[in-house]
C-alpha cells in the first residue's frame, strides 16, 4: 500500500499558501513490536496547528520542513504486534495528516463507536471539549446568577463552553463571526448571541451583559478582547486558550489590551486571567470529563456541530478557512471510509448531520 501523506514545505509568512505544504506518496510503514499500523479514517484540524508550522518553539516544538503536519485522528487498526489491539478496532491517535501511519499501542485509546460516533472524539468527547471543560470547570467558575461571554461560539471549544456554563446556571453570551452562525449559536442555548460583524461590538455586549461579565473565555484575542475589557467585573475570571485572531500575524500593539491600562485594570478589578494548555488538567479533570460530557452528550444537554469535509487533499484550503472562521462547527477531514458507518447502515442517520447539525 501507497501512503499519502501532506507534509509542511516551507514556513508561512502571514497565512498559510498552497506551496506551504506538499501532497506526496511514500511507502506504507510496518509495525514494529508493540506498534500499531493505523489507517487514518477522520482527520481533526485546529488552530493550535498554525503556530506548529512556525520555526519558533512554544510549549511543543515546531513540526520540521518536510515532516507530516501533526493531528489527531481517528483511525482504523489494520495491523497489530500489540496483544491488545486487533485489526478493525478504533482508536484515537496522533497520526497527522496522513492516510497510513504505525504508533505505539501505549499511545492510543480505543474507541466505541457504540457510546457515540467517533467523531465526536475530535471534538466534543475530545480535545476541544475538554479545552472547554477544563477552562470552565477550573479556572472560569461560574456561578448561577453570573455572566459569561466566549467568543467563536460555535466552534467545538465556545459552544460547548456555553452548554456548560449554562448547566452551571449563569447567563452566557455568544459572539459569532456572520449571520449563518448567529442562527447557529442560538441553537446551543446561549441567552444572548452577537454578531460581531452586524454593529459595535462594545455597545452590543452593553445590551446583551448589562451588569458586565463575570466570566470572559478568551480563544479569539484582538478586537473582541479589547471590547471585553472594561467590561469585566470585579474579580472576573479569564481562561485564556488561544488567540486565533492573531495567529496569522502579530498581535495589534494599539488598543486598551495592549498598553498600561491592561495591568490598570487588572490591579484595580482585582481580575483573574489564567493562560492554559489543557493537558495540564489530564490528571485531574480527565475522569471526571469523560463521565459528566458523555452522559450530556447522550442525555442532549449538550449539543455539537460537525463540519467534515472529504478527501485529505483538501486539507489545506479547509484549514485556511477554519483560521479565516469559514467553519461551521469542529472542523474535520475525512481521510478514509469509515467502517461504523458501512458496518451499520443506519450508523448515520441515528448521528449528528454533518453541516450544520447537532448531537444527539
Amino acid at each position: 500500500m501507497k501512503n499519502t501523506r501532506i507534509v509542511l514545505a516551507a514556513r508561512p509568512d502571514g497565512e498559510p499558501a498552497d506551496s506551504d505544504f506538499r501532497l506526496e506518496s511514500s511507502s506504507t510503514p510496518r509495525p514494529g513490536r508493540g506498534e500499531l499500523l493505523l489507517r487514518t479514517i477522520h482527520l481533526s484540524l485546529d488552530p493550535y496547528m498554525r503556530g506548529r508550522m512556525n520555526a519558533a518553539r512554544t510549549y511543543v516544538e515546531p513540526v520540521e520542513l518536510g515532516a507530516v503536519m501533526v493531528g489527531a485522528t481517528v483511525s482504523e487498526v489494520v495491523e497489530s504486534a500489540d496483544d491488545a489491539f486487533a485489526p478493525g478496532d478504533i482508536v484515537l491517535a496522533d497520526s497527522g495528516w496522513q492516510e497510513f501511519a504505525v504508533a505505539a499501542a501505549s499511545r492510543v485509546r480505543r474507541l466505541d463507536p457504540a457510546v457515540a460516533p467517533i467523531t465526536t472524539a475530535l471534538g466534543v468527547l475530545g480535545m476541544p471539549g475538554f479545552t472547554a471543560y477544563a477552562g470552565v470547570t477550573a479556572i472560569g467558575k461560574p456561578t448561577p446568577g453570573e455572566t459569561l461571554v466566549v467568543a467563536a461560539a460555535t466552534g467545538p471549544v465556545g459552544a460547548t463552553v456555553g452548554q456548560i456554563a449554562s448547566a452551571f446556571g449563569a447567563k452566557t453570551v455568544g459572539i459569532v463571526g456572520g449571520a449563518a452562525k448567529e442562527a447557529a449559536a442560538r441553537r446551543f442555548g446561549f441567552d444572548a448571541v452577537i454578531d460581531r460583524k452586524a454593529g459595535e461590538l462594545g455597545e452590543a455586549l452593553d445590551t446583551a451583559a448589562p451588569d458586565g461579565i463575570d466570566v470572559y473565555f478568551e480563544n479569539v484575542g484582538g478586537a473582541v478582547w479589547d471590547a471585553v475589557l472594561p467590561r469585566l467585573n470585579t474579580y472576573a475570571r479569564v481562561p485564556v486558550c488561544g488567540l486565533v485572531a492573531t495567529l496569522n500575524g502579530p498581535a495589534a500593539t494599539s488598543g486598551p489590551a495592549h498598553s498600561p491600562s491592561l495591568m490598570r485594570t487588572v490591579l484595580t478589578k482585582s481580575l483573574t486571567i489564567r493562560g492554559f494548555i489543557q493537558d495540564e488538567f489530564r490528571e485531574s479533570l480527565a475522569t471526571s470529563f469523560t463521565a459528566d460530557m458523555t452522559r450530556w452528550v447522550r442525555d442532549g444537554q449538550v449539543t455539537y456541530l460537525e463540519d467534515i469535509t472529504p478527501g485529505l487533499a483538501n486539507a489545506p484550503k479547509v484549514f485556511r478557512g477554519m483560521l479565516r472562521g469559514e467553519n461551521l462547527g469542529k472542523t474535520i477531514i475525512q481521510v478514509g471510509d469509515d467502517p461504523t458507518i458501512r458496518d451499520r447502515g443506519a450508523r448515520r442517520a441515528a448521528g449528528p448531520p454533518r453541516r450544520p447539525g447537532r448531537g444527539s
